[in-house]
């Protein structure tokens, strides 16, 4: 009897055992399950040569962007975001590896990529994200570190634009590049990629790069709009170095005459309207010439009474009244290329709230670097001062980020790498030299760099900007310019938000600078620049534009 009565209390507590042993078993794989879905997904948006400007949640002088200032709204605004060297292709070479111009070897636009460099997707991709990319990378036609990607060749086209592809060989899309790219994104969401895995979008917008052609939806309204001047459109740089002075990127002397402010080329010839360089009316040509016929249509029943009205008037305008007619062209058609952009980040997000991705998706909205719209009188980017240096940055993660937040920390385009990597739980390579934002998301600001980097190269060269490298606090910004000129800048950032007077020899400011020399050596030595590299570079650059004259 009591062996039998044994036998059953071990049955017994066999059984329990059992189920607590697979209910431990379950609980452990169930855990591993919900890690995995735990990893954030991440979209990265980034559109090209977006100035902070010309968005809303920074100033509602211009545009509405509500699509982008729901970022802002529902996360957090950085006001003194900037990049390390403001120019297409280098600054996204640096988000990709998070290594300054000099390191990842893209220091300017004609500098090849090193592809031996690591870059943050091929990383994610190696720890099970999915990965896709759609838009404009700018340098490449094989993109590292993606499972499907369709990006434009070079600066690509806003309409009918080409696109390389991973698998389906080179390709046309007839139709407006910007809602092209969207549908291309939406659609690898909804139909191409795993659902219960973590995923990386880049969905990477050409617009508002120029010439800037909106679709006919926007140019039919934006080139009734008028808008306000900057306060410095007619500065005449008193106050500045040689730099500002010689640079050619002002609104009414450089700014191409068909390509930009798409007068006809036979009424230039009628006018005789000079070319401001070579690829003015080439410009024209390429871009409106790609257009079919409906689309050539619609346009000319807009643009033909612009020409029409500028022939009237054009002799008789005085160089002020041109500058003015040059702006407002200008702003119509480069806003009017943002209204799309923001209208596909509408598109996106609705997306998300739609399949329950909302609350685990990191989304990011950027820009390449900052343009100016006018300030100074120019156009285009380049220079260490604001509105090139600082660049729009938008960043939204529930549960993660308080909502309607601002961020004054020096964050740099640098970052980028280090912060996804630290989100997704994967150890960054220890020669990335950038800083994980994700304390700054949780409002933990100690021990976050206090000063910022950065260097051009790109000179001689299109603009004629001049090299520099300099350092920027939130007080303060001190600038060295080199190569055929020797000069130093300095300039109080919160006196003097116009950056209009230098003020490195007024001896009031003289520990600042003493301050500053010493922080930006540090610098230089913290992320490996220096003279030798300089005249590396230099002499490699001069050499390579020389070969192709």
């Amino acid at each position: 009897m009591f062996e039998i009565m044994k036998f059953k209390s071990i049955k017994n507590s066999i059984i329990p055992l059992a189920m607590i042993l697979l209910l431990l078993s379950s609980c452990g794989h169930k855990k591993e399950s919900t890690q995995s879905q735990a990893r954030p997904n991440i979209i990265f948006m980034m559109s090209d040569d977006h100035a902070y400007q010309a968005i809303s949640a920074y100033s509602d002088k211009l545009i509405q962007t509500p699509g982008i200032d729901r970022l802002a709204n529902e996360g957090m605004l950085f006001s003194n975001a900037c990049v390390t060297n403001s120019i297409c292709a280098p600054s996204r070479a640096v988000i990709l590896t998070g290594k300054h111009s000099h390191i990842n070897g893209k220091v300017d636009n004609y500098f090849p990529f090193d592809t031996t460099q690591v870059t943050f997707p091929q990383l994610l991709q190696k720890a099970g994200y999915q990965t896709a990319m759609f838009g404009k990378l700018h340098f490449g036609n094989n993109p590292k570190g993606f499972d499907e990607f369709k990006i434009l060749p070079g600066q690509g086209t806003y309409y009918n634009p080409d696109f390389i592809t991973k698998s389906e060989g080179n390709i046309r899309v007839e139709g407006y590049v910007t809602d092209i790219i969207t549908d291309m994104a939406l659609n690898w969401l909804e139909n191409e990629r795993e659902k219960e895995e973590p995923f990386l979008l880049m969905y990477l917008h050409k617009a508002p790069h120029r010439e800037w052609l909106p679709a006919e939806r926007h140019y039919k309204t934006f080139t009734q709009k008028t808008f306000p001047e900057p306060e410095t459109l007619f500065d005449n740089y008193t106050g500045r170095g040689t730099a500002a002075k010689t640079a050619e990127m002002n609104v009414l002397t450089h700014m191409n005459w068909a390509g930009d402010s798409k007068i006809y080329p036979a009424l230039m010839d009628e006018l005789g309207i000079p070319e401001t360089c070579n690829w003015d009316k080439s410009a024209f040509e390429r871009e409106v010439g790609r257009q079919n016929a409906a689309q050539r249509a619609a346009w000319d029943k807009v643009y033909g009474p612009i020409n029409d009205e500028f022939k009237k008037n054009y002799r008789n305008m005085s160089e002020k009244e041109l500058m003015q007619w040059r702006y407002q062209r200008y702003m119509q058609d480069y806003l009017g290329t943002i209204a799309s952009v923001d209208e596909g980040v509408s598109k996106v997000l609705q997306y998300l709230d739609d399949n329950d991705l909302t609350d685990n998706t990191i989304v990011v909205y950027t820009s390449d670097q900052g343009f100016y719209l006018g300030e100074h009188g120019w156009f285009d980017k380049r220079f260490i001062y604001d509105q090139s240096f600082k660049t729009p940055l938008l960043v939204r993660w529930p549960n993660v980020i308080t909502p309607n937040t601002t961020n004054t920390q020096m964050v740099q385009n640098l970052d980028f790498a280090q912060t996804f990597l630290e989100a997704a739980g994967i150890d960054q390579p220890a020669d990335m030299q950038g800083e994980s934002l994700l304390p700054l998301f949780k409002g933990e600001i100690e021990g976050f760099r206090d000063a910022a980097y950065y260097h051009y190269y790109e000179y001689p060269s299109v603009h004629m900007v001049k090299r520099h490298y300099g350092v920027v606090t939130e007080d303060y910004k001190l600038i060295h310019f080199y190569y055929d000129v020797d000069e130093w800048e300095l300039y109080d950032r919160k006196k003097d938000i116009n950056e209009m007077t230098n003020v490195y020899n007024d001896p009031e400011y003289a520990e600042v600078v003493k301050d500053l020399k010493k922080k930006l050596t540090e610098l230089r030595i913290k992320y490996k620049d220096s003279s030798e590299l300089d005249s590396l570079y230099l002499n490699d650059f001069l050499k390579n534009t020389q070969a192709s004259h």
